[in-house]
């Protein structure tokens, strides 16, 4: 008689640890697991079927991700945003430990430094287009960015 298999309970912060993990780093799949285990999230796929067993805790999640994605089209669109002009890794202070290059709320001058994108080891400043206000600071330090994604917001 074959041995009955015991279902596995789910280790929830470990799943948080990775959908965040996904949100930081733009991603859409995710996989981790160990030689008895596997576990794969997926960020962006079509909703489930009712009646499937779907997680109400998921299903929330989805839909948290979804309003994000809503938020980062109409970031955007903003006629005031800085876009990240390469690949790379976003950092927000010219060393670690010292204060942040912008704030919100700071008042930039046009050229000023707003952050650095590391990009095959070289750090390259990303200046401000022009003069305004530092409305929002879409991106954290150590976050890898895409070409043309969205960084920050100055009005």
């Amino acid at each position: 008689m074959p041995k009955s298999r015991k279902k596995a309970d789910v280790d929830e912060d470990l799943v948080r640890k990775l959908a965040n993990l996904l949100d930081e780093t733009g991603l859409t799949e995710i996989e981790y697991g160990t030689k008895d285990w596997h576990l794969r999230v997926v960020r962006g796929t079509s909703p489930t079927t009712p009646g499937t067993g779907a997680n109400p805790a998921a299903a929330a999640a989805a839909a948290e991700t979804a309003g994000a994605a809503e938020g980062a089209e109409r970031d955007a669109d903003h006629p005031g945003v800085v876009t990240a002009p390469m690949v790379g890794v976003v950092y927000t202070a010219p060393e670690p430990g010292e204060p942040p290059f912008i704030n919100v709320g700071d008042t930039v001058a046009e050229g000023q430094t707003l952050l650095l994108i590391e990009a095959m080891k070289v750090f390259n400043p990303i200046t401000a287009p022009r003069a305004g206000k530092v409305a929002r600071i879409l991106i954290g330090s150590g976050t890898p960015v895409e070409f043309g994604e969205p960084l920050l917001i100055i009005e």
